[in-house]
């Protein structure tokens, strides 16, 4: 009972939110009903304009120059994604990315990377915002602290985590993460190992899995001795969502499992990912070479995938 009131609040809440600014609500009920858009190749000969991604980066906490470097890299390589970097916040918890404030701010983007780590931001009105772009359609990538982001915020903080797929208020103490494939066959997870160990990263305590949420991989946590989702695609209305909790440290970033489960997530939010997990064709990418990094030793070339 005090998850359906909960729920009902939060719907209550983002349907207002989104006639304040006169968009239709979408439905939040079963999304089985909807119509999910398959996958189209480039014709023959033709030259597709490359996916577009915009990232949201900065804050608290995390090495945001050189993590925008690997995603931007690391998925240009993979398929035909173009990747521009908002990066804001030099450290601060409660800084406002101000393109969040431009008017139609998402115009232009296929898809939005949050990787943003703003716990102390609580602007109810800046947030509505934000959850505006994705409330209409804008397919969605959320990345670790993206999760903690505006969990401070009251009521609206609700939206942002529906929106997501799950609620994480915290994380348990860093150590290599035993990371199990719990939906091989999809998708989204061919090429992910049975099994993976991280480097040393956070395991983000999942307190709720939202109702269209779809774990893919999960890592039990020896401190809540619970299993908790670490990878997950998720849906609100027809707005498309692919999040990880994983990606604390570069090392995450760097390693073929993150970056390649996060580039099938980017095509399968914009319907050009194939059944086996590659992208349609006109949407390859530029081919895996070695990330280098100011301060870091890219990773060697015989841990590298054959490229495709």
């Amino acid at each position: 009972m005090q998850m359906d009131q909960s729920l009902n609040k939060t719907r209550g809440f983002l349907a207002i939110a989104m006639l304040a600014c006169g968009v239709m609500a979408l439905s939040l009920g079963n999304v089985a009903d909807a119509q999910e858009e398959q996958p189209v190749a480039a014709k023959a000969g033709e030259t597709v304009s490359p996916i577009r991604a915009l990232l949201i980066s900065g804050g608290c906490c995390h090495d945001y120059p050189r993590q925008g470097i690997i995603i931007s890299k690391g998925l240009a390589q993979r398929a035909r994604i173009q990747v521009d970097v908002v990066e804001e916040g030099d450290g601060k918890k409660d800084h406002q990315v101000s393109k969040y404030n431009e008017a139609n701010w998402a115009d232009g983007y296929d898809v939005i990377i949050h990787n943003e780590c703003f716990g102390d931001v609580k602007d109810e009105a800046f947030i509505r915002k934000i959850l505006k772009a994705h409330m209409e359609g804008k397919p969605a990538i959320f990345i670790h602290c993206s999760m903690h982001s505006y969990r401070n915020a009251g009521d609206i903080a609700d939206g942002w985590r529906e929106l997501i797929g799950v609620t994480s208020r915290w994380h348990e103490k860093a150590r290599p993460i035993n990371v199990v494939n719990a939906m091989p066959q999809h998708p989204v997870m061919q090429g992910f190992p049975e099994k993976w160990i991280t480097p040393t990263d956070e395991l983000y305590v999942i307190e709720k899995v939202w109702p269209n949420c779809t774990p893919l991989a999960t890592a039990f946590g020896p401190q809540t001795k619970t299993e908790h989702p670490v990878i997950w695609l998720n849906t609100l209305g027809k707005t498309k969502v692919f999040g990880t909790t994983l990606g604390h440290p570069n090392e995450t970033m760097l390693s073929e499992e993150w970056l390649g489960v996060v580039t099938r997530g980017v095509l399968w939010t914009v319907d050009k990912l194939q059944e086996n997990g590659q992208p349609v064709p006109g949407y390859e990418g530029s081919g895996i070479t070695p990330i280098e990094l100011p301060g870091l030793k890219p990773i060697p070339e015989k841990s590298l995938p054959v490229s495709r």
